[in-house]
């Protein structure tokens, strides 16, 4: 099929529209669950297609950069209420700052599909068989899949709306524990090639019987997995933990500020503090969310602290909970975003080291760290406990009743390979964690697509890593999922309440623990390598 010569504002409309498709595809809502797998290939095709008819590398790029706008811009449109609802940003400016970030963000799209394009020998050629448009549509998966993974890592990354986290549910979801979120994501972008093809086949055998062959490997794919999903990647370890997850609800216009501060506590600790409905669940642990106690922890009033103590007493629990951290040293003052832990009987002050504490390792950009030439904007912004220490990337688990706990703060959980290490053995052999846990405070961004999408994500991890997940967070969404990725009891988003649940730990190391994503990196490499080769042998023109 030859490509299109016509591109005008009805080519960039349809990329525009395929892009806003494709962001609604990671968390149900606007599209019941049982859709988004395959109208994420479907919307994800029509770029793919685009770039294959692009007559020039720059035309395919700003296929790209147009689909990743509008991805960014409607996925993760819940930026602005924190700017403007919240951060008390004018609201034209809180649209331009997501536009411009839309647009920074979109130029891994662009170069994805460049990279594409530039392998890819132009379909005019007379001289292409079946076999190119398989290598093309190998080439495009890889290249998508490699500028997905560079969005995640560098600049401290940013994980949102990667193509795999559309199937966390579906045919594809059980290769996760193999090939973790980006061995999706090159699924994903391998059949919407396959649908690219087929909707390209049209005049011609050797693109007929090509387009066939990718679908042939994209179904034995889907099959594998579904087969897949009986494999069983770890096992149950020790005796079920009872957990309550406390969902405070307390307003993001209330929490920090100090004249609403003993009331959000009364409430929150009230929650924490009701009885079971069965003695039998009565809780061992009981979570709370990020910041739940929103002061740094030797700025807590005594009899604030005793208050804790006392619930932590009357439950006979373990209480975790989200709290800023402060430690002075030789080298100077420390501060982190953090979590403690306070077991039943435990009478120290929150002035002295806590018996277990977790620091928050991967920041947030604006909200926990400020980028250099930025101050400006954190301060317009008005965002509170602004520029936090980092913690190490591995720290010790919390042990508890014969489990460990990998504690992770809020989209710390978006990030595959530092979960993964939580999973993985310690230097010393000891067993990585048997349950994970969130604690996160997503009302910065209302009752919005953002506590969807996490949980989308949170199952991901749950996938990749074969353990339990129970989140904890202010105001959505609180759940609990098993080691297959689902969920299993879940909170109403904004009403307060708790979860009581059982969470059995496993133990177990699934193939993405043990190699993070070093052999979906080499896959990528592969292909693209061979892409470089067959190109530089089979040089297009005007390409």
């Amino acid at each position: 099929m030859p490509p299109d010569h016509r591109r005008g504002w009805r080519h960039w409309l349809v990329i525009l529209l395929a892009g806003g498709i494709q962001a609604l595809c990671f968390a149900p809502g606007p599209l019941p669950e049982w859709s988004l797998p395959f109208v994420q290939i479907g919307s994800l095709a029509v770029l793919a297609a685009c770039t294959w008819g692009a007559e020039r590398v720059r035309a395919a790029a700003l296929d790209g950069w147009l689909f990743g706008l509008a991805q960014f811009t409607v996925g993760v449109y819940w930026l602005t209420i924190s700017m403007h609802t919240f951060g008390g940003l004018a609201l034209p400016l809180a649209v331009a700052a997501l536009l411009l970030f839309a647009a920074a963000i979109a130029l891994y799209s662009a170069a994805a599909c460049a990279l594409s394009a530039w392998l890819c020998a132009a379909w005019r050629s007379p001289h292409q068989y079946a076999r190119r448009q398989i290598l093309n549509a190998l080439v495009w998966a890889s290249s998508w899949t490699l500028f997905e993974w560079l969005r995640g890592t560098l600049f401290t990354g940013f994980t949102w709306l990667d193509a795999g986290y559309a199937h966390a549910e579906g045919m594809f979801a059980a290769w996760a524990p193999v090939v973790g979120v980006y061995g999706l994501s090159w699924l994903a972008a391998f059949s919407a090639a396959a649908v690219a093809l087929m909707a390209r086949a049209k005049d011609s055998a050797p693109y007929d019987r090509s387009a066939a062959a990718v679908v042939a490997l994209a179904l034995v794919c889907g099959l594998a997995g579904i087969a897949g999903q009986h494999i069983q990647w770890s096992s149950p370890l020790g005796s079920p933990l009872m957990v309550r997850l406390v969902q405070p609800a307390t307003p993001q216009s209330e929490k920090f500020d100090p004249r609403q501060f003993e009331a959000a506590i009364t409430r929150t600790l009230r929650l924490a503090d009701l009885p079971a409905k069965d003695k039998a669940d009565h809780p061992a642990l009981i979570v709370f969310p990020e910041t739940v106690m929103p002061i740094f922890q030797d700025e807590i009033p005594p009899e604030i602290w005793s208050r804790w103590q006392a619930v932590a007493q009357h439950q006979q629990a373990t209480l975790l909970m989200g709290i800023p951290l402060h430690s002075r040293s030789s080298v100077g003052d420390r501060y982190t975003n953090g979590a403690i832990a306070l077991p039943p009987g435990n009478a120290s002050f929150p002035g002295t080291p806590a018996p277990w504490h977790y620091d928050k390792h991967h920041l947030v950009p604006f909200g926990e760290f400020i980028p250099p030439g930025f101050r400006w904007f954190v301060h317009a912004m008005q965002i509170p406990l602004g520029d936090f220490n980092r913690g190490s990337l591995v720290q010790p688990p919390l042990r508890l009743a014969g489990q460990a706990l990998a504690v992770d703060i809020c989209y710390e959980d978006t990030f595959g390979e530092q979960i993964a290490a939580h999973v993985a053995p310690g230097p010393d052999g000891t067993a990585g964690a048997s349950i994970l846990v969130n604690i996160s405070n997503l009302a910065w961004f209302g009752d919005s697509w953002a506590l969807r999408q996490h949980l989308w994500m949170a199952r991901m991890r749950a996938l990749e890593t074969a353990r339990p997940l129970v989140a904890a967070t202010n105001t959505g969404m609180t759940a609990a999922l098993d080691p297959y990725g689902q969920v299993r009891g879940m909170l109403d988003a904004g009403t307060p309440g708790v979860l009581d649940v059982e969470v059995l730990g496993t133990q177990g190391l699934t193939p993405y623990v043990r190699w993070r994503n070093a052999p979906i990196l080499i896959w990528l490499a592969l292909w693209l390598a061979i892409g470089i080769g067959w190109r530089t042998s089979h040089r297009p023109q005007g390409r």
